[in-house]
């Protein structure tokens, strides 16, 4: 099977099985859709733009059209035997570039100074890290000076192994080396023990690897020649979240404390009720023409991460409201109105609940 990411959206989406890539900027199209002949399909050019069908044809991959599209990406095989053709880096403020990856679309943030590259996550797996080593090289021809994680979570930081073994120095929040031990080394060794309980990961070379450097204050690097913020957050998607700015571009790379493809994620080592405070705090700093880089998703400015504070503070107060009124769970979940599904939710519930049990 064939599958391709294409930038553009497509009006004509009907797909009701996946949530709709071309409301985010990019399309998914089946191989089952399009033409047996599958060298015809597409053309990778890298570095080219998309060019419009002719006859207002609705199929955005149509390769009878006389002016097939082009894209711009690279091809890369997933576990599930597809061929995924990717975007390429987009330039999101000066010298400071985005790609997404692998199946859980992370973004990884390439910041370029005079000397050197400086990567923001190293992706989900071995496979993932080197392959963004490859293109980074390709790409900007540049050495790579340092990387970064935003978090603790497999899909931002399970390549680390890659870029240590380059000697690449790791930068990463102080309690990393903690989430590790209590939730992504458990996650690993269940995977490895069953892989078929999460056969969509490609895990078997991940060692995890903490950061080289790890960060417990407001510290500023000189990375490749040039400045980069790095920030720990306070207690949010987990506490070990850390925002990296880069002042002259005045961009910021915040990992999953905002969320742009979906609804925030209330996974491993999450704090729904401190969250929202800790992404006020950090918005004081954020100026309404700033560029914010999410975890996934398109880059946004100030307004969405405003706006996602304030459904995350709705978020805190119903689970503060159902645990003071005695409810269960589910009785607080058929009772809140809240702006993302129930079973997005019932993790931050069970999260909450926790922490104002352990109160006492």
């Amino acid at each position: 099977m064939l599958r391709r990411l294409v930038d553009g959206h497509n009006p004509h989406c009907t797909d009701a099985a996946l949530p709709c890539d071309g409301c985010l900027g990019a399309l998914l199209v089946e191989h089952s859709a399009l033409p047996d002949t599958a060298e015809m399909i597409l053309e990778i050019l890298p570095g080219a733009g998309r060019r419009p069908n002719e006859s207002n044809c609705s199929n955005l991959s149509c390769c009878r059209c006389p002016r097939p599209i082009a894209i711009a990406g690279s091809a890369i095989s997933t576990a599930d035997g597809c061929t995924v053709v990717v975007m390429s880096w987009v330039e999101v403020a000066n010298d400071v570039f985005v790609k997404s990856y692998g199946a859980d679309r992370v973004n990884i943030a390439a910041i370029l100074g005079p000397s050197g590259t400086t990567v923001v996550d190293t992706g989900g797996s071995p496979s993932e890290a080197r392959a963004i080593v490859d293109e980074l090289r390709q790409r900007f021809g540049k050495p790579i000076v340092g990387a970064i994680n935003t978090h603790a979570h497999y899909d931002h930081c399970f390549g680390n192994s890659v870029f240590a073994e380059l000697g690449v120095p790791i930068i990463g929040h102080q309690r990393i080396p903690a989430h590790f031990d209590s939730f992504e080394a458990p996650r690993l060794a269940a995977w490895r023990k069953d892989p078929g309980r999460e056969p969509d990961k490609a895990w078997d070379q991940v060692a995890l690897v903490h950061p080289s450097v790890l960060v417990e204050q407001a510290t500023t690097l000189t990375a490749g020649g040039r400045e980069i913020a790095c920030l720990p957050i306070s207690r949010g998607h987990t506490d070990t979240d850390l925002a990296v700015f880069v002042p002259d571009a005045r961009v910021w790379m915040l990992g999953d404390v905002i969320e742009e493809s979906g609804p925030p994620m209330f996974g491993s080592g999450s704090w729904p009720l401190h969250w929202p405070e800790s992404l006020r705090t950090l918005l004081a700093g954020i100026e309404p023409a700033d560029v914010i880089v999410p975890g996934h998703g398109r880059a946004v400015d100030r307004q969405f991460a405003a706006t996602q504070a304030t459904e995350l503070h709705a978020v805190a107060d119903a689970v503060r409201s159902a645990w003071n009124a005695g409810r269960s769970i589910d009785e607080a979940l058929a009772a809140a109105e809240l702006p993302w599904p129930r079973w997005m939710l019932h993790s931050a519930f069970e999260r909450g609940f926790s922490e104002l049990s352990a109160q006492g």
